[in-house]
């Protein structure tokens, strides 16, 4: 009975699994066919002769619009957008759980409740004040104005995370370090950050996936040139040309896809014990 349960159990999980990762095997397979083996054979079918100029033609050649230069141009500016952006959001959100959890002040938990709410607000709420502002500072339609959007719509998650994991670390940590003689910045510099790698590694992954994968502010504050990986992978997929090329789009979006991917199979594990240690200690 106890092989039959297992069995059981992970029959449904190889199920699950190949269902879930049916997309993907088409995405990558059709990638690599050409156009006369798409238009005749099945969808789920192997390619007859593999090749690589469906990515080779979306990263470099394909047209997003009027434009023709593929991919390249949209994905470097995700990632210039993407590094100081989670870099940025992540370090103030330390810095802010650490005080907020153990420096604590008068009204300091009044402040963190009301930045709660930007953890749960519509980000289409902040859409005209924030062009506003950016407008205002002269960051309108570029690079360093997405990094700027990205970090303030981060700070609450990241403040969120860093905060719950710190209320579990010892106070006495703190004072012991207090009575040593160490300040603010060197409590938080040698002893707390760490103790935070757990969570330190939940952050990253977080913010890097939300801020690669947005569309809504890319789409909205970006300009000709600092357009984000998203939305350039949009506007390939809707150019219309004499024929549609599947194994282009899906090469573009494998593409798009690529850095997050590599993201969680490199550092998956770690993101799962980060939460584990999270939910223990907050």
């Amino acid at each position: 009975m106890h092989h039959f349960h297992r069995f059981v159990i992970w029959s449904s999980l190889l199920l699950f699994a190949a269902v879930f990762l049916a997309p993907m095997y088409v995405m990558i397979v059709t990638s690599l066919k050409d156009m006369e083996q798409i238009r005749a054979g099945g969808l789920l079918d192997w390619p007859v002769r593999p090749s690589l100029e469906a990515w080779s033609k979306a990263w470099s050649s394909a047209c997003t619009g009027t434009e023709c230069h593929g991919l390249q141009p949209f994905f470097l500016n995700s990632v210039w957008m993407v590094v100081p952006a989670v870099a940025i959001s992540t370090v103030l959100g330390a810095v802010n759980g650490y005080v907020l959890s153990k420096w604590r002040f008068r009204g300091s938990e009044l402040m963190f409740a009301l930045m709660l709410f930007g953890v749960f607000m519509p980000m289409q709420v902040v859409l005209l004040p924030m062009s506003q502002v950016l407008g205002w500072l002269g960051l309108s339609s570029s690079v360093g104005g997405l990094v700027l959007v990205h970090v303030l719509a981060g700070i609450p998650s990241t403040t969120l995370f860093f905060r719950n994991y710190y209320v579990g670390l010892p106070d006495e940590l703190i004072k012991a370090a207090m009575l040593d003689g160490a300040g603010f910045w060197r409590i938080l510099w040698r002893i707390v950050l760490p103790l935070s790698t757990p969570i330190l590694v939940v952050t990253l992954i977080w913010q890097f996936t939300a801020i690669w994968n947005d569309f809504l502010y890319g789409v909205v504050f970006s300009g000709a040139d600092s357009k984000p990986v998203t939305v350039g992978l949009n506007n390939l997929a809707n150019t219309s040309s004499v024929v549609k090329e599947y194994n282009v789009d899906m090469a573009a979006a494998l593409i798009a896809a690529l850095p997050t991917l590599l993201v969680y199979i490199l550092a998956g594990k770690y993101f799962v014990r980060g939460l584990t240690a999270g939910a223990v200690k907050g």
